[in-house]
């Protein structure tokens, strides 16, 4: 099997959805996903983009992305944030997840990040494994805290 990794195009954001999707529904939660594709247009490829994306084709389609942008931590500098690692189910396991995370690592390093964190749900075992075997620490005494939406909305009115 052929696995292409190249930066995302603007016409790769339906197929870059489509993974998001896929990835809401195994998390089982495909109803929290509000981002569009003209979103994802807008903000992966406008004069400032938001993110970077890079995909993961196998004979001229799609089976994977990986999504980063820019975080900066006050302890170590500046660092890439990897949002998703999303591999079509059925090409987990061959390779492609790999073929993501290093062309991450390799951008994060380019772009002389200090650390590459990201996020895994605590049940995902595969994931866990995959990571771990990778080199990378799952910190397990961490919790992630979040204001959505609603809550920020909450929060100013309170102001």
């Amino acid at each position: 099997m052929n696995i292409k990794i190249r930066p995302a195009k603007i016409e790769d954001m339906a197929g870059v959805l489509e993974l998001i999707y896929e990835l809401a529904i195994y998390e089982k939660e495909p109803e929290a996903v509000e981002v569009t594709v003209s979103d994802l247009e807008r903000d992966g490829f406008g004069a400032h983009p938001l993110f970077t994306c890079f995909v993961a084709e196998i004979e001229g389609e799609i089976k994977g992305i990986a999504l980063v942008y820019n975080r900066y931590s006050t302890w170590k500098g500046p660092i890439i944030h990897l949002e998703d690692l999303i591999v079509n189910e059925a090409y987990r396991g061959t390779g492609v997840g790999t073929a993501l995370l290093n062309e991450v690592v390799k951008y994060g390093h380019s772009k002389g990040a200090k650390r590459i964190n990201w996020e895994v749900i605590d049940w995902n075992e595969p994931a866990i494994a995959f990571y771990e075997s990778k080199g990378a620490t799952v910190l397990r005494d961490w919790d992630v805290v979040q204001l959505n939406e609603a809550a920020i909305k909450n929060y100013i009115d309170k102001l």
